[in-house]
């Protein structure tokens, strides 16, 4: 029952983050510097963790150079299909140890919706700003 009730709840939450979804890059920059310590996004540089240029449309645990480093959660969950499109990559942001749990992402996640939404935007911007 539990189980049932947690995936209504996030199925709820992608969806009301897909309904603000089309940030703002420049405002998502500033947020993605809390993340910029373990991740590059404007570079394909792994630092602890992988890099997140081209990340949306990825699967995820896929980026060549980081492969024999990810945990094996998320290789898995990329074995199984996921991939990180705008709502995967909004409920991530939110609770990544949900979304993939066991991987090892030290970062609890983000709790605005305009902060993901803004991240993904980032992420997505070609030039970054």
């Amino acid at each position: 029952m539990f189980r049932a009730a947690s995936s209504a709840s996030i199925l709820l939450l992608a969806t009301s983050l897909a309904a603000n979804a089309g940030g703002d890059p420049a405002l998502g920059k500033k947020v993605f510097s809390r993340c910029i310590a373990c991740h590059e996004a404007a570079t394909d540089r792994d630092k602890v963790g992988p890099h997140l240029m081209g990340v949306v449309g990825r699967a995820a645990g896929s980026a060549e150079s980081f492969l024999g480093h990810y945990s094996e959660a998320m290789k898995s969950a990329g074995g199984a299909g996921l991939v990180w499109d705008e709502a995967n990559l909004a409920e991530y942001l939110r609770a990544p140890r949900l979304k993939v749990p066991g991987n090892r992402m030290a970062f609890a996640g983000l709790a605005n919706d305009d902060d993901i939404a803004n991240v993904i935007a980032y992420l997505k911007a070609d030039p970054k700003p």
